[in-house]
C-alpha cells in the first residue's frame, strides 16, 4: 500500500524553496528597515534619558549650592545667597554667549 499523506519530492522541494524565499525577504526587511528604526528609536529614548538625567542632576547641584550658601555662607542672610548664584549663573550666560560661533550658511552663488 502507498501513503497518500506524504506529497511527492518535488511539491516538498517546491515548499522549501518557497519557505526559504520567504525567509530571505524577511531577514532583507528586518536588516535593511526593522534595524535602522530600532536603532534609530534607541538613540532617540537614550539621548531622551541621558538630558533628562543630566537636567535632574544640574537641577539638584543648584539647590544643594544653595542650601550649602543659605546654612553656611550667608546663615542670617538669605538674599546674599541669591545674589551670589545669580551673579554666578549671569556671568556664565556671559562667557557662553561671548564664546558662540556664527552659523555657517550657504550663500546663493553656492546653491
Amino acid at each position: 500500500m502507498t501513503d497518500q499523506a506524504t506529497p511527492p519530492n518535488d511539491q516538498r522541494d517546491l515548499a522549501g524553496k518557497a519557505m526559504a524565499w520567504i525567509d530571505d525577504v524577511v531577514d532583507t526587511l528586518h536588516d535593511k528597515i526593522i534595524r535602522p528604526i530600532l536603532l534609530a528609536g534607541r538613540s532617540v529614548a537614550f539621548s531622551f534619558i541621558i538630558a533628562f538625567a543630566f537636567f535632574v542632576i544640574a537641577v539638584a547641584l543648584c539647590v544643594a549650592l544653595l542650601r550649602i550658601l543659605d546654612v553656611y555662607l550667608f546663615p542670617d542672610h538669605q538674599w546674599a545667597s541669591w545674589a551670589l548664584l545669580g551673579i554666578a549663573f549671569t556671568i556664565a550666560g556671559l562667557v557662553i554667549w561671548r564664546n558662540r560661533r556664527p552659523v555657517q550658511t550657504k550663500s546663493a552663488s553656492e546653491a
